[in-house]
């Protein structure tokens, strides 16, 4: 019988260590196998879990989705307020126009009481100017400015001012020409007076 061993026959059982090797060297083939058969939702699944959450790129585009999503909605927000804003205020300028209308209606009962054959005539002017000033009011239209109350320089313009025995200084003392706000949005300031201390 010769000393040197004998080659295992293809017939002979393998040894723990040649199965080991043999199955090592399957497995990527079943992993592959594997990866092939799993639908794209597990394979998805499969990379969140152990790839994207070291990705820089994911983490930047997370980061740049929800920049977006922030200015989509600050932009519709910002779309809704110019919108009621625009039907809020739908009636400005046609209300502004029609300012001078009542500015002259208010010159007509000034000079017209002061004429006795003019009765008649200001009482119908007076008439007509409470209806428009009815359907004004209607359309939240404010007007602004009387003498005794306090001066705003939000809603007033001061042409100058004037000492008066009755009103404390700082108030309006003299109204010379009415202003008028629109749903708190100053149309046009009223143009007064400001009463000051009277000289001692």
């Amino acid at each position: 019988m010769s000393s040197k061993k004998q080659k295992n026959s293809p017939d002979q059982p393998r040894s723990e260590e040649q199965r080991g090797q043999q199955a090592a060297v399957r497995e990527p083939d079943n992993a592959a196998i594997n990866l092939e058969q799993e639908s794209e939702e597990q394979l998805l699944r499969r990379c969140q879990e152990r790839i994207c959450p070291q990705c820089p790129e994911l983490a930047k585009e997370h980061d740049e989705r929800l920049r977006a999503l922030a200015d989509t909605e600050n932009l519709k927000k910002r779309l809704q307020r110019e919108k009621e804003d625009f039907c809020k205020f739908a009636t400005q300028s046609v209300l502004e126009d029609l300012l001078p209308v009542l500015d002259n209606l208010d010159l007509a009962l000034e000079h017209g009481r002061k004429i006795e054959g003019c009765t008649e005539l200001t009482h119908g002017v007076e008439m007509t100017r409470k209806i428009f000033l009815d359907i004004l009011a209607r359309h939240d239209l404010e007007p602004l400015g009387g003498a005794g109350e306090d001066f705003d320089p939000a809603w007033h313009e001061a042409l100058g001012q004037q000492p008066h025995p009755d009103i404390a200084a700082g108030k309006i003392c003299q109204l010379v020409q009415k202003g008028y706000r629109l749903k708190g949005r100053l149309l046009r300031p009223a143009k007064v007076l400001v009463s000051q201390e009277c000289p001692k």
